[in-house]
């Protein structure tokens, strides 16, 4: 009873119900009025034809709209107004001026001049020794508003415990400044060995922020959590607070993971701040995870990624933090090129699935890929299948154990045509993986936050570090084929055996996989 009790009194709890009574409420009042209003029935049809319509003649990827059309067909009378309330997924317009108004602060101060032409001659530096990463690279650069940096070195962390490790090293040595950005926070081991140096940091007077996501750290952290780090002296953001009213503006999360200190060093990657990310805690078997630090110029451009959605989750101004006068830090050796991106839904462009797409287009001996998720549209699996056909090593490792069902089933059904066209895929057998990297030829990779699914491509706030020529890609690359010795390989044999019924749920989730 005690622990039923406690379950009725999560805030997590309290949303469900809320939304699960509105969404209950909103059904019966339409069945209602389709049960005693012929001319409500014949109107809903009428905005049923007019939506579907609209969606063929929508810039959505095709896969969207062949969902909602599919659902529209199927539910002609409530399936308009539901794409209406849920399906456009559009930020509104106050949010997106709002963000807009954030990320021009941080990019106007101070100005940036000096800093476009060396990017500019850093690119030219890139074309001459390879013209192919030059083209993604100023891609990369003009989407993401960052830029691409020599002057900096990067360690590939190929666990959660190794990263965790390097944080807490690196945070011991932080002199002005931290800030700290999870999709995931939770009140364990983990946080508590960070948040403890953190307290003492912002005692000693330094610049300590923290910003995460609401649904993310949901049930993870209490409701009041950002009273109680402002009372240790720690400025706290919460990034789109989740409210129970049925809204689409919900699906736009923060599922970055950023940490910058003192503008000298930066991580990013897969790992959250819980302890199932550094296996004190199993939740899916063994949990394989990475990220990478970062060191040197390349680390301004994660300190402005951070700082944009900062300004608009805080309702703050805060502009680029400026070294003491007369402080310089030695420019790390120079490692290959560095440019770290990040992809939001407010330019609705999909540049964590572009970054992707590049790389499988561009490489020429082989492609290896981690995921967590293989939710992909017909682009991406065309463009995997040509790679392979063509002769391209194409390798993908995914968790061999499941952290959901029903995603892992919609990741199976996108097995068979890669499969048949030579691409081999590895689970992890010790447990679930959550590492978000691709590495192509030894010379191009990336590691960060976008998994490959349709929430990462076109709903989420997303990060990563795009490289070339870096030493850490040598680690990337052992890493890779050390895992992959841990893994089961998938056949066409084993699909072609697999129960009717589990191939049947994989093809229908596959339909709707995006609006999971």
């Amino acid at each position: 009873m005690k622990k039923f009790i406690q379950l009725l009194s999560r805030r997590s709890t309290t949303v469900f119900f809320s939304l699960a009574i509105q969404l209950a409420v909103l059904i019966a009042v339409l069945v209602g009025f389709s049960g005693s209003q012929y001319v409500f029935s014949a109107a809903s049809l009428a905005l049923s034809f007019i939506v579907v319509v609209w969606i063929l003649n929508d810039s959505k990827n095709p896969a969207f709209k062949l969902a909602w059309i599919i659902l529209i067909l199927v539910f002609p009378i409530f399936g308009g107004i539901f794409y209406l309330l849920f399906g456009r997924n559009r930020l509104d317009s106050r949010m997106r001026k709002k963000l807009a108004r954030a990320a021009a602060f941080v990019s106007e101060a101070p100005p940036k001049d000096k800093g476009a032409r060396k990017a500019e001659e850093t690119l030219e530096a890139l074309q001459a020794l390879d013209p192919d990463a030059a083209l993604q690279a100023r891609y990369i650069g003009a989407a993401s508003k960052t830029d691409l940096s020599r002057l900096s070195n990067s360690v590939y962390l190929s666990t959660g415990e190794e990263a965790f490790s390097a944080i807490l090293r690196e945070l011991e040595a932080a002199r002005r400044y931290i800030f700290l950005e999870f999709f995931i926070i939770a009140e364990d081991g983990m946080w508590a060995s960070i948040l403890e140096i953190l307290e003492r940091k912002a005692a000693a007077g330094l610049d300590v922020r923290v910003m995460y996501d609401d649904f993310g750290s949901m049930g993870r952290l209490p409701r009041e959590y950002p009273r109680t780090l402002r009372s240790k002296g720690i400025r706290c953001a919460v990034f789109n607070p989740f409210r129970p009213i049925l809204s689409s503006t919900h699906n736009h999360r923060d599922h970055r993971k950023i940490l910058v200190i003192d503008g000298r060093i930066a991580f990013t990657g897969g790992i959250n701040l819980a302890d199932e990310y550094i296996n004190k805690l199993e939740r899916f078997g063994h949990w394989k995870d990475n990220a990478i630090m970062i060191k040197g110029e390349a680390v301004e451009s994660f300190t402005r990624m951070f700082l944009r959605l900062w300004n608009f989750a805080a309702a703050d101004r805060f502009s680029m933090p400026q070294p003491p006068a007369g402080e310089s830090q030695p420019a790390p050796a120079e490692d290959g090129f560095a440019l770290p991106y990040e992809d939001n839904p407010l330019d609705e462009e999909a540049v964590g699935m572009n970054v992707y797409l590049n790389m499988i287009l561009k490489a020429k001996r082989y492609l290896y890929i981690t995921t967590p998720y293989l939710i992909i549209d017909d682009g991406l699996s065309g463009a995997l299948c040509l790679a392979a056909k063509s002769g391209v090593d194409v390798r993908i490792i995914t968790p061999g154990v499941p952290d959901k069902w029903y995603v892992h089933a919609v990741t199976r059904a996108n097995y068979r045509p890669l499969i048949k066209a030579g691409v081999k895929i590895f689970e992890y057998s010790p447990g679930f993986i959550h590492s978000k990297s691709f590495l192509s030829d030894d010379k191009v990779g990336t590691v960060g936050t976008i998994n490959l699914d349709f929430r990462s491509f076109y709903l989420h706030f997303e990060c990563g570090v795009w490289l070339y020529g870096c030493d850490s890609l040598v680690s990337l690359k052992n890493d890779f084929l050390t895992t992959q010795g841990l893994c089961r390989e998938i056949t066409m044999q084993e699909l072609e055996t697999e129960k009717l019924q589990r191939k049947v749920s994989g093809w229908l989730l596959r339909v709707f996989s995006p609006l999971l």
